[in-house]
């Protein structure tokens, strides 16, 4: 063998000798389970469709789970009435933070937590007919008796009062508070407008026969403004009890509530014609119809928004009208909701009432804003992610 072949074989030798070796080596990749997810649908602080109850469920749920957040303008949640066929029927924000409730069939007074907690009383005459309220200036809600002719106050921790009203057979109906500190409330059967002091004094005032006055609100001109159901105008009254009336063109049907616009307008609803209606406080009508047809509007209120929202009893939606006279729908959940009184709620949201046969409260999300406290230990891992119109968020509980 040749010195160049020996030397060859030596440098190859060295070369093996020094190769590192390959050791194995195991990797921890990432986790691949499949999660059970949970959903976050309003941005209430409990109740359905809520973060804190996504986490109790999880915390329910054995194995790995998700919350995901997918909170839109519009979406509607709703909660049962626990009194069965009660007929809730309007609806107002409290000054104790909460939303108070008329149930006409119950004769009750229901209070519901923006967590969706409800408590009912109560009235002290069995079969009142709970209908009309409205926070009062001195604290308390204050209520219509439409069976038993009188008014009814109840304190934030569920104490009832009554008033009886002069006229017999009266039916009170709607309530409102007035610019001069008072109560003013329409009497349907009597054809009047009655006002009640803190105190609990009465005095009436009459409006035409047969005007049948039915929904009531303070103007931004300092009067009282109401319906006339079935008499097809709008009535306007002073605190001094002047009235004056304004004729509905080409009125097809009954007339329900009525409210103070953003715009300085009152606004109300055409129940049979189906019409959102708009009348300047010098009485000029402007008509706006609703797209669903007979969808029977009964309940009208200013929104945070800067718009009007209503309800369709018949329609089962939750109407939005600007006041450019826009309008878009929202349909309930539950088929045959009936709603029928609608308010803002200390949230920010809309609440309403649903009459027969669903008989529940009902929550319309106008913001997606999420406040709530919860223990940082209740979680392994967040992990968030924005985009589009909607927000979404996952959390990996432990």
């Amino acid at each position: 063998m040749s010195l160049l072949s020996r030397r060859s074989k030596s440098t190859n030798k060295a070369a093996r000798r020094k190769r590192p070796l390959l050791r194995p080596d195991l990797e921890l990749l990432e986790d691949r389970r499949l999660l059970a997810p949970f959903f976050v649908t309003n941005n209430t602080d409990g109740g359905p469709g809520s973060l804190r109850q996504a986490i109790l469920d999880t915390n329910n749920n054995p194995g790995a789970d998700s919350i995901d957040f997918n909170i839109s303008v519009g979406a509607i949640s709703e909660i049962a009435v626990p009194t069965a066929g009660s007929r809730p029927l309007r609806i107002v924000t409290g000054p104790d933070g909460n939303l108070w409730f008329t149930e006409e069939v119950a004769s009750k007074v229901g209070r519901i937590t923006p967590a969706g907690i409800i408590t009912e009383f109560s009235t002290l005459t069995a079969g009142s007919g709970a209908e009309g309220i409205a926070a009062g200036p001195d604290g308390n809600l204050w209520f219509t008796e439409l069976h038993a002719g009188k008014i009814g106050r109840i304190t934030p921790a569920g104490n009832i009062t009554e008033f009886l009203i002069p006229t017999a057979n009266s039916g009170p109906a709607d309530i409102t508070v007035g610019p001069d500190g008072n109560l003013w409330f329409t009497e349907q059967s009597g054809d009047k407008i009655g006002q009640i002091t803190t105190a609990g004094t009465i005095t009436e005032f009459s409006t035409p026969a047969s005007s049948e006055p039915r929904g009531i609100t303070t103007g931004p001109d300092g009067n009282l403004w109401f319906t006339e159901s079935t008499a097809g105008k709008i009535g306007r009254i002073t605190t001094a009890g002047t009235v004056t009336e304004f004729a509905v063109p080409t009125a097809s049907g009954r007339l329900s509530d009525i409210t103070a616009g953003p715009d300085g307008n009152l606004w109300f609803a055409e129940l049979d014609a189906g019409n959102i209606d708009r009348i300047t406080t010098a009485g000029i009508v402007t008509k706006f119809a609703i797209p669903t047809a007979g969808s029977f509007p009964e309940g009208i209120t200013t929104g945070p928004d800067g718009n009007l929202w209503f309800t369709e009893s018949f329609g089962n939606k939750i109407g939005q009208i600007t006041t450019a006279g826009t309008i878009t729908e929202f349909s309930t959940p539950t088929v045959n909701s009936a709603p029928l009184g609608i308010t803002t709620g200390p949230d920010g949201n809309l609440w309403f009432t649903e009459g027969d046969p669903a008989n529940k409260i009902g929550r319309l999300n106008l913001s997606t804003a999420l406040t709530i406290s919860f223990e940082v230990a209740l979680f392994r891992r967040v992990w968030a992610q924005r985009g589009g119109a909607s927000s979404f968020l996952r959390i990996w509980a432990k």
